[in-house]
């Protein structure tokens, strides 16, 4: 029935838009003039003749006009017609932190600007520039919402189309949309002292009949700016976030084109989220419906970084929803005060890897930044306490190396003994390891056990705001790749058009302790060809790395080249000054003359070689008997 009374006043409308058009074509007709009198009429007379007319016929085209003008939009805007025209103007609420400003065209926010941040951008010679942190700014951006207004010509208007009357009371600002009537749409936001959030609410007053639906529809659309010297990686650490009320939270992909629907399910928040910075809308008291948030990808020829979408309905039916807008920096402890974990819109990495970085990580370097200023003295001051920890798996490890070391006479012995014979070899050398006690595998215990940091810190230093353009030597930018040349092309794999020294200075480190722990291990047990392919891939894996680091995060190829460092000092002075290799002999001859225990992985491993040994003798003698 409503649907029919729609269309029938569309149609009442577009009859009444064509009659007055009709009657104003009509009357600004020029009068007609008798064909005598215009021949007797001098030119002079005939120019005056449209001027003395003119005022008669103005005023009621216009008039005319004024009532298709209105007839439209009452028929667009119905009850809001008084808000449908305008003229826009900015206000702003601030404090030490942020500026906001607002337009009173649809009472949005229309540039959030961070006093205490900047960009960074460099041209194709490498020059860098700063420039003020804007989020929101863009033109093409879209914060409105679908109002479901009866007797209008889509059933619908946007709250983007609609002028608001702008009420400032301290930082609070109150955008009031009228309906008649008394009747009004409102939207009232509060900027809290030092910080970046926003207690916002929308409201109506009389819209109980004015609208069809007791609900609105919050249509979101974001063109994120370009805000980090690499792009490439800002791109892949920008999504839309969610958090289901049921679930932790989640994103959209961030590689690729996404859209997430989550139908009826209830969300808690939402962002949009930078690499360092977000905009996030939280539910107060109610929970969004019908969730959509959809991530498009964009290249770095194009302007923008990255196009961001989100649509979700909003419950009306009290006439009021509040809410939490927060617009600004991804500050790990000022996001967990916001509750509902939006902590977790920062990128440090699922399961076990995201534990370490929040609960440890981000623990500690925040401590220690207490007491030192410099970021890069605090990454070595974390990388000397992650040797400490380790340090004891570290003597463990030189310690293992040292007693192959003194076997070389016997392994030099067995490999006299069995020639080429590569799998007697190997069956005999583990014989020796084991009459010896000695475990060939536990040089790379430490390295496993380092690999979960590793890995987490792969995530910690370009997700931590702490590192942005914080610099260290020549890095000026721990969160970003460090350059000291630029390129007049592009390196394959990713590696960009420049040269990181933090790079190359872990490349030379590592290749340079693969040779030292190289050399301190038996050459005779190197010759079979897994042993060597082994050899040459752990020089040959550094190399490629090489391209993969060059333009990752300084504030990490920084924490590997001190690791590298504190690993070539640990090894060097253990060797030195904490083994004694007289004393790992005596202890070797002692444990060779021990009993040994049955059974055990070394054990079945010695039997299962000595089977494949057998086998392998088997077959041959079969081959010889065939020739």
């Amino acid at each position: 029935m409503e649907e029919k009374q729609s269309q029938i006043s569309t149609f009442v409308g577009m009859g009444l838009i064509f009659l007055l058009l009709f009657l104003w074509m009509q009357y600004s007709k020029p009068p007609e003039q008798p064909e005598q009198a215009a021949e007797q009429t001098s030119a002079p007379q005939q120019a005056a003749a449209p001027q003395q007319a003119a005022p008669l016929n103005q005023p009621v085209a216009q008039a005319v006009t004024d009532s298709a003008n209105q007839v439209m939009t009452n028929a667009r805007f119905g009850p809001f017609a008084a808000a449908g025209a305008g003229k826009e103007q900015f206000e702003t609420l601030e404090n030490d932190l942020v500026k906001l400003t607002f337009s009173t065209k649809g009472g949005r926010i229309k540039e959030v600007f961070l006093k205490k941040f900047e960009k960074i951008s460099a041209d194709s010679a490498g020059t860098e520039t700063k420039n003020p942190v804007r989020l929101l700014e863009d033109d093409k951006n879209r914060f409105e919402y679908e109002l479901p207004v009866n007797g209008t010509a889509a059933g619908k208007i946007l709250s983007s189309d609609l002028y608001f009357t702008a009420t400032k009371n301290g930082n609070t600002l109150t955008f009031r949309a009228d309906a008649g009537q008394g009747r009004y749409f409102e939207q009232r936001y509060t900027l809290r002292a030092d910080d970046y959030a926003i207690d916002y609410q929308v409201s109506g007053n009389g819209l109980q009949n004015v609208l069809s639906q007791q609900q609105l529809r919050l249509n979101w659309v974001n063109h994120l700016d370009k805000l980090e010297k690499n792009q490439t990686y800002e791109r892949t650490m920008s999504s839309v976030y969610f958090k289901k009320s049921s679930d932790s939270p989640d994103y959209c992909d961030c590689r690729n084109n996404d859209v997430e629907s989550l139908g009826q399910e209830p969300v808690q928040w939402f962002a949009h989220s930078n690499q360092f910075f977000n905009t996030s809308v939280l539910a107060n008291g109610f929970a969004f419906r019908e969730f959509v948030g959809e991530t498009m990808m964009f290249t770095d020829a194009d302007p923008d970084l990255k196009l961001l979408r989100t649509t979700a309905v909003v419950p009306f039916e009290s006439g009021v929803a509040n809410m939490t807008l927060y617009s600004g920096p991804n500050e790990f402890d000022r996001l967990r005060a916001m509750g509902s974990n939006l902590e977790d819109i920062i990128p440090f990495g699922a399961s076990i890897f995201g534990a370490i970085n929040r609960w440890v990580m981000h623990p500690i370097f925040e401590f220690l930044s207490r007491y030192i200023g410099m970021a890069g003295i605090v990454i070595l001051m974390l990388t000397l306490l992650v040797k400490l920890l380790v340090y004891p798996l570290t003597y463990r490890m030189v310690l293992s190396q040292s007693k192959m070391s003194a076997l070389k006479p016997q392994l030099e012995a067995l490999k006299k003994k069995h020639g080429d014979d590569q799998q007697a070899m190997s069956v005999e050398t583990m014989k020796l390891y084991s009459t010896y006690g000695v475990n060939p595998l536990g040089g790379c215990l430490p390295v496993l056990l380092q690999m979960p940091i590793w890995f987490a810190l792969y995530r910690f230093f370009p997700a931590s705001i702490e590192f942005r353009q914080q610099s260290f030597l020549w890095a000026t930018d721990l969160s970003s790749y460090d350059s000291i040349m630029q390129l007049p092309f592009h390196l394959p794999f990713g590696a960009g058009s420049h040269i990181s020294l933090f790079t190359l200075i872990w490349v030379v480190t590592t290749l340079w302790y693969t040779w030292y722990s190289m050399k301190q291990m038996d050459a005779s047990s190197m010759q079979n060809d897994q042993m060597k392919v082994m050899k040459y891939m752990q020089y040959f894996m550094p190399v490629m790395f090489m391209f993969f680091f060059n333009s990752f995060a300084s504030g990490l190829t920084l924490y590997l080249c001190f690791s590298n460092i504190l690993n070539i000092g640990q090894t060097v002075v253990t060797k030195q000054f904490l083994i004694d290799n007289e004393k790992i002999k005596a202890k070797l001859e002692v444990q060779k003359n021990k009993p040994k225990k049955t059974g055990g992985f070394r054990e079945r491993l010695e039997n299962a070689m000595k089977e494949q040994q057998k086998l392998k003798e088997e077959q041959e003698k079969k081959a010889a008997k065939k020739k």
